[in-house]
């Protein structure tokens, strides 16, 4: 029988007095009476053992995020506790990563039963997991109805490194097809986002992330989301491949129309371009499908699908899923990847797409779309003059705000609840696939607080 990992216990931080601390909190999750006097999780304050904790720690760590003042160091299913011991509903699940919740037991159990067994081996050798992982997500794509010629799988370690290798991927079978090399050039969508790393990077057209780094890798072209007319003229015959996301998550949760992307799809097949689905942030059941494009007819489904964040739930995982068209174009030492495709991450992967692929998990997440919806209908109803739009499929929802809802998120996290931003002023919610009824209507009643509290400051 595997060991069960000791998820229920704070982790050790290094230092005596901070661990103790810690401990302590994750065994009492419940706010003081000092802290509930005003509101139950209010952030803490600048002579916090929370602050000193990041006091001390944040000067050896390169500043690359601007971070809310609470330290997270437990968390059990759709919840977080903090290291003052104070309890959050987490609507992020780390960016639609937790798609099982946090601390699921069973996963924890694989965990440790395979940290006892074999980590890593490199690509030098064949591992099992790696090929158990490549042929379940062949067969659950094939089943789900989604790319109904997917074929091979190439296993690494992140978002940013899946859209890597779809990117040299559809180089590369342009290159075949046109040894001129004149068939180079990649077509993205504002609003876009797929990831930091050069290449990815290049194909996320937004200033914020790309000044600082320019120039860009060259031949690559922006075309307008949903423009089904710019289609034409955008993707040409020295295009060898097209990214785009279906539903685009940092961009402000946009829905790609069918008509548009069924018409990009049949003009990457008349010019010979690879046709790549980002789905990192809406594939993996979020929108109550294994893949968000799972719904389309044949001629709109593409050559890539490029996976990461849920597939791992946690754990460091991305894959990249081909047809034939392009895996018999790539050749040994092609490409590589020295952690991706280890026994570890491959075997969480697979257990993770079981639980996630399941039927009844998919109807229940479209069920608790539909209470997110109801629900966000009545706060519009509510708040006419702040809430503009409701965007969205599945758990992967966006509220439209007219102004900056970052007052909104830091009242809603101190009473309790965790939600994030995407686009311009759009509140983002990605909770766990696993979170019940009950505790989306007690989130909701919340955020509804939340607002409130802000309208009337």
């Amino acid at each position: 029988m595997a060991l069960r990992l000791p998820v229920r216990r704070a982790v050790s931080i290094g230092v005596r007095c901070l661990s103790s601390q810690a401990s302590t909190a994750a065994r009492a999750p419940q706010p003081s009476s000092s802290q509930a006097s005003a509101l139950p999780n209010l952030d803490p304050s600048e002579d916090s053992k929370t602050a000193e904790l990041v006091k001390r720690y944040s000067k050896y760590m390169v500043a690359t995020y601007a971070r809310p003042p609470p330290v997270f160091i437990k968390g059990e299913g759709s919840y977080l506790w903090d290291f003052e011991g104070r309890k959050y509903l987490d609507f992020t699940s780390g960016i639609a990563v937790n798609g099982l919740g946090h601390s699921d037991l069973d996963l924890a159990q694989l965990l440790t039963d395979q940290g006892m067994t074999l980590l890593h081996a490199s690509n030098l050798y064949f591992n099992l997991w790696t090929g158990v992982l490549s042929e379940q997500l062949v067969k659950k794509t094939l089943e789900s109805g989604g790319m109904h010629d997917a074929s091979a799988v190439f296993v690494c370690n992140s978002g940013s490194e899946a859209n890597e290798a779809a990117i040299k991927f559809a180089r590369k079978v342009g290159k075949v097809r046109d040894p001129t090399g004149s068939k180079h050039e990649f077509v993205s969508f504002h609003g876009s986002f797929h990831g930091r790393t050069m290449g990815s990077l290049s194909a996320t057209p937004n200033p914020k992330y790309q000044e600082p780094f320019a120039p860009m890798l060259p031949g690559f072209k922006y075309g307008t989301y949903n423009d089904t007319g710019a289609i034409q003229h955008l993707v040409t015959e020295k295009t060898c491949g097209v990214i785009i996301e279906p539903i685009q998550g940092e961009g402000g949760v946009n829905v790609a129309t069918d008509s548009f992307l069924t018409t990009l799809a049949e003009r990457c097949r008349e010019v010979g371009a690879v046709l790549i689905y980002d789905e990192i942030q809406c594939g993996m059941s979020r929108t109550g499908t294994l893949w968000a494009h799972s719904h389309l007819p044949k001629e709109a489904h593409p050559d890539i699908i490029t996976t990461a964040k849920a597939l791992g739930n946690g754990i460091p995982i991305g894959a990249t899923i081909v047809n034939k068209n392009v895996s018999d174009q790539i050749k040994i030492g092609d490409h590589g990847t020295t952690f991706g495709g280890n026994p570890m991450a491959s075997r969480v992967g697979a257990y993770v797409l079981s639980r996630l692929a399941d039927p009844k998990m998919q109807k229940d997440v479209l069920a608790k779309s539909n209470i997110f919806k109801e629900r966000f209908d009545r706060l519009r109803e509510r708040f006419p003059s702040l809430i503009t739009e409701v965007r969205g499929r599945g758990l992967l929802l966006g509220l439209q705000l007219n102004q900056d809802p970052t007052p909104i998120i830091k009242a809603a996290r101190e009473r309790g609840l965790l939600v994030i931003t995407c686009g311009t002023n759009t509140l983002r919610f990605v909770p766990p696939l696993t979170v019940t009824e009950a505790e989306i209507k007690s989130g909701l009643d919340i955020l509804e607080q939340a607002i409130a509290s802000v309208i009337s400051a």
